[in-house]
């Protein structure tokens, strides 16, 4: 019994070994280098092409895909890696130090949206009335996007850094908001009058019984608004420019390198799955199981 049950834990990561294995090999096959049957040159015209930086094997017809190998990336991967916090200047520093930017930005701008929406929401689920007066604003505010807000941040608050974290505040607040409304509300109504038959003060109440019942909910808000944000940060930074996982993913586009842009996708995807696995483990602690 016992094997069959590691087995069958072992099953999900080799299928995903596998499949990863597959799309390596297809992305391998679609990069091979292709033989063309090259047009005769002239003197004059090879003179040019040496001139141009184009290879012999290029003018004898090997006709090579512009996108970069498995093996192209296994290098750039290696010496990104090698050393990620090297520092040469304004458009040169490593891949850690433009996540660790981005990820003070998320941060900053996350921590001030849980200020905010979390007491905005406790308020919000426990008195129908204030859920009447804010309803309104908070449904025509939610989908604008929070790109759109840039310009506005330029203008007022001038400072491209700042702007990108009043950005990731104002997306993350509303998934946070909603959530912990509606967690707030969906409290157990016996739950509430025995607080109530016990004379239990508003902040008490609040704290012992109707976050620990409210929590899961709440962390699940903060999962959201965390993925919005790591998502938004990105192209944030390609507007605003100067450090960033985001401005790093853009400089290189400049530079015409693939790789380092493909490297830089492949980080950001790993980053956004670190922060929501840690979410979705805290998710795990605050969660009560009949």
């Amino acid at each position: 019994m016992m094997k069959a049950n590691y087995l069958n834990k072992l099953k999900a990561p080799l299928l995903s070994v596998l499949l990863l294995a597959v799309i390596l090999g297809i992305w391998q096959l679609a990069t091979l280098p292709k033989k063309t049957v090259a047009p005769t040159m002239t003197a004059a015209e090879l003179d040019y092409a040496k001139l141009m930086g184009k290879s012999s094997e290029q003018n004898e017809g090997a006709n090579k895909s512009g996108f970069p190998t498995p093996s192209d990336m296994g290098r750039t991967i290696v010496q990104q890696l090698s050393d990620p916090f090297y520092d040469n200047g304004p458009n040169d520093k490593g891949i850690g130090i433009q996540i660790l930017h981005s990820l003070a930005r998320v941060g900053m701008g996350f921590g001030l949206a849980a200020l905010v929406a979390i007491p905005l929401g406790f308020v919000i689920g426990m008195s129908p009335l204030a859920y009447r007066i804010l309803d309104p604003f908070i449904q025509i505010l939610k989908p604008i996007s929070p790109l759109a807000w840039m310009p506005i941040a330029l203008y007022t608050i001038k400072d491209a850094s700042l702007s990108g974290i009043f950005v990731i505040f104002i997306c993350s607040i509303w998934p946070m908001l909603v959530n912990t409304a509606f967690g707030v509300a969906g409290v157990r109504r016996e739950w509430m009058n025995v607080a109530r038959t016990l004379q239990v003060s508003p902040i008490r109440k609040a704290i012992e019984v109707i976050l620990p019942a409210a929590a899961p909910t709440i962390l699940t808000g903060m999962r959201i608004s965390m993925g919005i944000a790591w998502l938004v940060i990105v192209a944030a930074e390609m507007l605003v420019g100067g450090t960033g996982i985001g401005y790093f993913v853009w400089n290189e586009w400049n530079n015409l390198s693939l790789t380092n842009v493909i490297f830089a996708i492949l980080m950001i995807g790993t980053v956004g799955m670190i922060l929501d696995l840690i979410f979705a483990k805290a998710q795990k602690v605050v969660t009560y199981v009949d």
